[in-house]
């Protein structure tokens, strides 16, 4: 299995920009003749060219390094597939690529980039000068891709060992959330809330500080001097929370999986909220909803926990919140806590949605978890000591007590924000 790793390149001459500017072009060039040469071949009603026909037609013809013009090629090939699926599925609105591209993706393999003196060498091929980088990468990747996101990564990919598949009864399901990114319920009585106010406080925060950056731009006369110096902040704003918002987001998952594997968790099925983005329910939710990134959410968990020897699955959830999990009463709840008006049932919303959600993806029934872990995932500073934490709360629903450190009280009294 590969995963990725992303490196930011902040730090570039001149000189080493502009090369790497050139290579994106001219990987553009390759994907705008294999877009020409599909789209003859699909007007004209002629058989459709193949990925060694795509690669004989552009070889040698680009200032690129051979395996790099393939690699671009076969990124053409996979989205004429994913296209003509699409589209036999009923998806008709969807298009086969028709616009020409000024910047794509460079592309090179393994065997192109190598680690010299700390630094990372890019290949152009034979008789070009290759490309320096001032940083060390994976000495094991199998392929890099030069990427601009506000300033140009590197995305490198290598191989992972993936654990044994876990055999074990266990099993657990996932409800996804904004206010909590994960709760999770096991089949064996346990439970794990991952709060996700962090990364809603990140976003809320960005939102308040791009409307004062952009009120302002709006005043000045696009490209000005003024202008600029308001673009660059607006980019150093957007870029430094979306590395944070990643970084909260990989370790709430990394501690979900974890939780899992301490379980002996085989199987886990994670409920897809897609229905509940759909809905209008006015402009503040919408936004909101617009920016609860949840498909993330279900990538990184299904590919820590393949990993990790878990099996994972997605699907639907419909009815999981608002579903009683001992009568079968439907209530729609208003608060974090369920209270059923029929058999006068109580507990955590996110608890009762992942229990009904277990229901739903395994078909058989579990009781409400005895035992809950809270967790703030990231570093949390002490305001006593220098000393940095990760803030876990477990809770003992069997002796009524809370435990956090070596703090003890009533459970009664304790309620899930």
């Amino acid at each position: 299995m590969q995963t990725t790793n992303v490196y930011r390149l902040p730090f570039l001459s001149i000189e080493v920009f502009q090369r790497l500017q050139a290579s994106q072009q001219e990987s553009a060039k390759v994907w705008n003749t294999c877009k020409d040469l599909h789209r003859t071949c699909r007007v004209s009603h002629l058989e459709w060219l193949s990925l060694t026909d795509l690669q004989k037609h552009t070889k040698g013809k680009f200032e690129l390094h051979s395996q790099s013009i393939q690699l671009v090629c076969r990124a053409f090939i996979g989205n004429i597939d994913s296209t003509k699926s699409n589209r036999q599925q009923g998806l008709k609105n969807i298009k086969y690529p028709w616009r020409d591209k000024k910047f794509y993706p460079a592309h090179w393999h393994g065997q192109a980039v190598k680690n010299q003196k700390g630094k990372t060498v890019l290949s152009m091929g034979k008789g070009r000068k290759p490309i320096v980088l001032p940083i060390e990468i994976d000495p094991y990747c199998t392929i890099a891709k030069l990427v601009w996101s506000r300033g140009f990564e590197l995305h490198v990919s290598h191989n992972v060992e993936v654990s044994p598949q876990v055999k074990s009864d266990v099993t657990a399901a996932i409800d996804l959330g904004e206010i909590h990114l994960a709760t999770v319920v096991t089949s064996s009585g346990e439970g794990l809330i991952v709060t996700g106010r962090g990364i809603r406080s990140l976003k809320r925060h960005r939102h308040k500080q791009l409307r004062q950056i952009v009120k302002k731009q709006s005043r000045c006369k696009k490209g000005s001097r003024r202008w600029q110096k308001l673009q660059r902040a607006k980019n150093k704003l957007l870029l430094r929370t979306e590395r944070r918002i990643k970084d909260l987001r990989h370790k709430a998952t990394t501690s979900v999986v974890s939780f899992l594997k301490a379980q002996g968790v085989s199987q886990v099925y994670i409920g897809n909220p897609d229905g509940v983005r759909r809905k209008n329910s006015g402009r503040k939710h919408n936004q909101r909803m617009a920016g609860w990134e949840y498909g993330t959410d279900i990538d990184y968990l299904t590919y820590k926990c393949k990993i990790a020897g878990i099996k994972a699955s997605d699907g639907n959830e419909r009815g999981s919140s608002s579903t009683c999990p001992e009568c079968g009463h439907r209530h729609k709840p208003r608060s974090r806590n369920w209270k059923c008006p029929k058999c006068k049932f109580t507990d955590h919303r996110d608890l009762v949605g992942a229990v009904n959600i277990h229901h739903i993806g395994f078909g058989k029934k579990i009781v409400m978890p005895t035992r809950i872990t809270y967790l703030r995932p990231g570093i949390t500073r002490s305001s006593s000591s220098g000393d940095t934490r990760h803030s876990c709360l477990t809770l003992d629903l069997g002796s009524a007590t809370c435990i956090s450190g070596s703090s003890t009280e009533d459970r009664s009294t304790l309620s899930f924000g």
